[in-house]
C-alpha cells in the first residue's frame, strides 16, 4: 500500500565500533508531512540518524519504524524507494542533463524531467544551453556552478517523487541570487512531504515544524526555532555561533 511517511525512532542506540555509542537513547516521531530539522555540532550524530533510517547500518539497540513497521522487516529496495536523499555532494556523471535528473528510472518521462526542473527553476540555466535538456554534462559536472548542481539535485529528487525527503544541506556559500533560488527550490521540494533535514541554513531551520538539537549523541532540546531560542540553551549557543550572521537586515525580509 501507499506509505504515509510516519517515522519513529524508538530508544535508538548505535555504535560504529563496539560500545563507542554515537547515538544514545534517541527517540522522536515525525508525523506524515511533518518537517523535522536536526542541528548540532560536528560529530553530534546527525549523519548517523540518516544512515540508520536508510539502513546503511542497523541500530545497535532500540528500533526505527516506518508507518509502524520495523525497517529491518522491510525489503531494502522498497524501503529506499520511499526516500529521496539530497546530499551535500552532488554527483553528476557524463551524460545528458535529462539522464542526470532521471538517474536511470525509465518510468520518468521527458515531460516529468522538464517539469521537475522548471519547478525548482533549473530551467533558467538549462534552457539557454544549445542542447537544452540533451546538453551533455561535463565530467563530474564541471560545467555547472556549485549552486546549479544543488538545484539539479532538487530536480532529481522531485522527478523521483518520494514520500520522504532526506536532506543533508550543503554548507558551501553561493551568491545571493542562487541562494534565493535554492531556498525557493527547497520549499517546492518539501511541500507535502515528510522531511528530515540536517539543516545549516537559517531559512531552512525557520521553516521546520520541529527542531531536534543533538549534542554528543543525545537529543538535548526540541521545539521550534523561536521557542528554542527562548530556552537560551544549546540551540541558542549554536545560533549565536552559526546562524545569527545569516539574519537578513530588517529591510530585506
Amino acid at each position: 500500500g501507499q506509505s504515509l511517511g510516519r517515522i519513529e525512532f524508538d530508544r535508538v542506540w548505535f555504535a560504529y565500533a563496539e560500545n563507542d555509542f554515537v547515538l544514545r537513547d534517541v527517540s522522536f516521531v515525525v508525523a506524515p508531512g511533518e518537517r523535522i530539522g536536526i542541528v548540532g555540532a560536528t560529530g553530534a550524530g546527525k549523519t548517523t540518524i540518516i544512515n540508520l533510517l536508510m539502513r546503511f547500518y542497523d541500530v545497535t539497540r532500540g528500533r526505527i519504524c516506518l508507518d509502524g513497521v520495523d525497517v529491518r522487516e522491510l525489503d531494502l529496495r522498497g524501503l529506499r524507494r520511499l526516500f529521496s536523499l539530497v546530499l551535500q555532494d552532488v554527483h553528476l556523471f557524463s551524460g545528458s542533463i535529462a539522464s542526470n535528473i532521471r538517474l536511470g528510472e525509465q518510468g520518468i518521462s521527458d515531460a516529468a524531467v522538464e517539469q521537475a526542473a522548471a519547478s525548482v527553476h533549473a530551467d533558467r540555466f538549462i534552457d539557454p544551453l544549445p542542447g537544452g535538456f540533451s546538453s551533455v554534462v561535463a565530467e563530474r559536472g564541471a560545467n555547472f556552478s556549485v549552486g546549479q548542481k544543488q538545484i539539479l539535485s532538487f530536480a532529481r529528487a522531485l522527478a523521483f517523487d518520494p514520500r520522504i525527503l532526506v536532506l543533508d544541506e550543503a554548507t558551501s556559500s553561493v551568491d545571493t541570487e542562487t541562494e534565493l533560488l535554492i531556498q525557493d527550490g527547497l520549499q517546492v521540494l518539501m511541500a507535502g512531504r515528510t522531511t528530515i533535514a540536517i539543516a545549516h541554513r537559517l531559512s531552512t531551520i525557520q521553516n521546520m515544524d520541529k527542531i531536534l538539537v543533538l549534542h554528543k549523541g543525545q537529543i538535548r532540546e526540541r521545539g521550534t526555532h523561536q521557542n528554542l531560542l527562548t530556552q537560551r540553551g544549546i540551540y541558542h549557543r549554536l545560533y549565536q555561533l552559526q546562524y545569527k550572521d545569516q539574519e537578513l537586515p530588517a529591510g530585506l525580509e
